[in-house]
This record gives structure tokens, sequence and C-alpha cells, in this order.
């Protein structure tokens, strides 16, 4: 709920950004190679088959974020557990634990640290039995019984695990000016982990089809929420191809106001309630001020300027450059996304959330601004870097914040409902002239374009046409 790393299948920490999700990664090796940064925790080649991919089997523990990776060798099988403690203003951990399942199984640990995404080579120092990296305002400190040797601008280790034991590695990283951070003992954290989801897990409200899959996801979603803030990122990466070699590699580390409303729906139909509550008071927070300031995104902290550049130096995954940190995109004009918030916000209320004067007040501000502008073309969904257009998808959402307002409205919360109601059908009737093809009997991506557009199969789902009209339902000649 601050960060999150990334382990390959071949044990290999390929991703981390400390202390934050959008921090500067420290193991960057998913956008370039091991000289990025890397952490890799495996059997050595003399137990296995040259490539170890199809020997290991992987999976999280019960209803936990912990992971389970396992190899069967020549020797015996061994089990790598990979977890992070949730923490609130402690420094970040990474806890990875070595365990012997069956017979003796011979181990290499390579340990490749490269701050400022795999740019920065830290200068690396024993301290009190830790092995110490530091750079700039960033160190991190290993704690780990097994001796690790300096070689090749790495640490390096060979170690036999038998059945029955476990070793532990503990990973934290804290301000370099700070000194050391405080030891964690990795099976009491190993406990606590597995406590701390299961009692989570313990409040979700869904008892339905799939209960294990929908259980998943939501950890996944509960693992991207900033705890600090309330706020909610997109992802954990940066950068990763849309298509292999392609260039629509973009930043992914921030919160989208439009990803975090979805998620929130998600949350509160399955009683995560607090979340939903945290993630609004960071709303509140990152869009204060004038309405027509409102972006698409923001920092974990609701931070705006998220300037986009490009890190040169790393090639890209499978070569996919450039690799880029920060999201230009920021600046767009989406205004999809004042209905998605307004949406939230009322759902919200109704799943019991407190709906006071001053959020009722930031729905109305926002009504205001809406209604002056929805008629405007803009980037849309997609955030396409070319013109604007009247996007049939930012149409309907704009339509979502003012049919929501009037049902606010409706059930007891004062405001211009008559002009509500007159601007929602107003758009409405827009829509279904501007954006509907007769011909082909489909909506398209905007007003005049023969494109397509997967984001208008929400047009039944937002209760903007029912599901049963023709309208909702692309033809065969579509």
């Amino acid at each position: 709920m601050q960060s999150a790393a990334l382990i390959s299948r071949d044990g290999s920490v390929d991703w981390l950004c400390v202390p934050r999700f959008d921090s500067p990664a420290c193991l960057a090796a998913l956008l370039g190679d091991e000289h990025n940064g890397q952490w890799r925790i495996s059997p050595t080649a003399a137990e296995g088959p040259p490539s170890r991919k199809g020997e290991v089997t992987r999976g999280y523990q019960d209803n936990t974020l912990i992971l389970q990776t396992e190899w069967q060798t020549v020797g015996g099988t061994v089990r790598v557990i990979d977890f992070m403690p949730p923490r609130r203003d402690e420094a970040p951990v990474l806890v990875r634990i070595v365990e012997g399942v069956e017979g003796a199984v011979e181990m290499e640990c390579v340990w490749r640290l490269r701050f400022d995404y795999g740019k920065v080579l830290p200068w690396v120092r024993r301290i009190d039995h830790a092995i110490v990296a530091v750079a700039g305002p960033d160190s991190v400190w290993l704690r780990t019984p097994v001796k690790l040797v300096g070689h090749d601008m790495a640490h390096e280790a060979s170690f036999t695990v038998r059945a029955g034991e476990r070793v532990p590695f503990v990973f934290s990283w804290t301000p370099s000016h700070l000194g050391a951070p405080p030891e964690v003992d990795a099976f009491e954290a190993l406990a606590a982990t597995v406590k701390f989801w299961d009692d989570w897990v313990a409040r979700c409200t869904y008892h339905g089809d799939y209960r294990d899959a929908v259980i998943r996801s939501l950890i996944t979603l509960k693992a991207l929420t900033y705890a600090p803030t309330g706020g909610i990122v997109a992802a954990a990466t940066t950068s990763l191809p849309e298509d292999l070699g392609g260039v629509r590699n973009w930043d992914y580390r921030y919160c989208w106001l439009r990803d975090a409303t979805i998620t929130l729906e998600a949350l509160l139909r399955t009683g995560y309630t607090g979340e939903a509550g945290a993630w609004r008071e960071w709303l509140g927070r990152a869009i204060a001020g004038d309405p027509r300031d409102v972006q698409i995104m923001y920092g974990v902290a609701g931070e705006r300027r998220l300037e986009e550049w490009q890190a040169d130096w790393l090639p890209g995954y499978e070569n996919s450059a450039p690799v880029r940190i920060g999201n230009a995109a920021v600046s767009q004009l989406q205004l999809d996304v004042y209905g998605e918030v307004i949406d939230a916000i009322t759902l919200g209320g109704q799943a019991g959330l407190p709906f006071d004067a001053h959020t009722w007040s930031l729905v109305r501000k926002l009504l205001q601004f809406l209604e002056d502008h929805w008629s405007q073309p803009d980037e849309g969904v997609w955030e396409v870097r070319g013109p604007r257009r009247h996007f049939v998808h930012s149409k309907v959402m704009a339509w979502v914040a003012f049919d929501r307002a009037v049902k606010a409205a409706e059930l007891g919360r004062p405001g211009a409902e008559a002009r509500w109601r007159e601007v929602r059908d107003k758009i409405h009737a827009e829509v279904c002239d501007k954006g509907y093809d007769a011909g082909r009997g489909t909506f398209t991506q905007y007003y005049g374009s023969t494109e397509l557009d997967a984001a208008v199969l929400l047009i039944p789902e937002v209760g903007f046409l029912p599901p049963d009209d023709p309208r909702s339902k692309p033809s065969a000649a579509s």
C-alpha cells in the first residue's frame, strides 16, 4: 500500500521503487537488464537445466499478497517467500525467506542495486552486520545471516538450504541522512502480514460466483492504494509498451481520477468503505481550488506537476523505447472525469459514506464548470496526443454527472436540479443524434467518425440507455 516489487519466474526482483510507487526505481532490470538493478535468489545453475523457467511454480499464499516461488531441482525442493509488510510511517521493507522443502538445494543470491532508474551506482559497505548501499538521498540496508561478497559491481553469495531450514533476507530503504532503519524480524513480519491480509479479506461482503477471483482482484486493488494519503495508483510500473517495439510507453504510477473511481466502485460494492472514504478525502484535497483546474491525474499525495521525461540510458522492456518518467497527458482535457468523480461520490453516499455540505458543494462546483464546457471537444479517454474531438464516451460521462446529481437532489440534496435535468436531456439527445451511426447500428468514437470505440460499451452499464435498447448492441454490420 505504498510501493510494489515485481518478481520474475527466475526469482529476480526486476522492479522496485522506494519509498513510493512513483519514486525512482532502485531495481530496474524490467526496463533494461541486470546491470540496471536486480536482486535474484534462485537455485544455482548446477541444480537444474540451463533454463529454469519450466521448473518453477508460483502462487500467492491463500488470501494474501505473499508470493511463493517453488523450484524442484536435482537436489530437492526449495521455496522463496516474498512479501512487503504493511507499514505506516516506517521504512519500506521487502522480505525474502528461502525455505527448504525437501532434500538440500544449493542457492545463489545476486544483489545489484542501482538508484535513479538504473543509472546511479551506489557506494556499498558493511555497517553492523548489514550491507549498506548509499547514493545521494537514498540508502538501502540488506540484513541476512548469509555472507555476501562484492564481485563485478554486485554482491553475491552461494549457500545451501535443507529441508526445514529458513534463511531470511530483509531489504530496508531509508533516507541516507537518517542512519540505520529499524531491524525487522522476517518471521514475525511474515506472521503479521498473514494476519493483516486475513483480517482484511474477512471484511469482504461479496459471497457470489467466482468469489476467489473477486478476492484476488480486490487484494490487487488494495495493494495499489497509497495508504498515507488514500490515493489509488493505476499501476505499479512505467513504460511497459502497449505493443512490443512501439512507442506508446506511458508512466501509470499516478492517480487517475477515472481509474480510481472504477476501483472505488469495486471496493464499495464489496464492503470496503474505509478505503473509499480515504480516497474521497484524497480527492477533496487533490482537486481543491478552481474546477477548471481539475486534472485527469495526480501524484499519490495530490501533486499536480508530473512532467514527462525520458530515461535514455534504459533500452526499455523488450527494447521498446523510449522509457518515460512522468506523464504529459496530465495537461489534457478529458471531460469524462467529471462524470466519473461525481458518480463515485454519489455511490459513496448510497453506501453510507458521510455526504456532508463540503462534499455536496464540491459536486455543485464541478457541475457548474461542466455545464459551461461539456459541449467542447476534448482529448478523450484514450489520451490520444492529437487534435481534440467530440468523443462520444466523454459526452456520455458528462451525461452521467448531471444524471447522478439529479438523483442525489431527488434524495434530499438541494441544488439546481431543474437545470441539471435540462442539461442532462440535452446531452442525451445530442449523443444519440451525432454519436450514433444508424446505418451501421453502432455508436462511434467521436462525432462524424467511422471508428469504433470499446469505451462506448459502457453506455448501458452507466444507464445512458437500457441494456435491451437496440442501440446498446452493436450490429453485425459494425
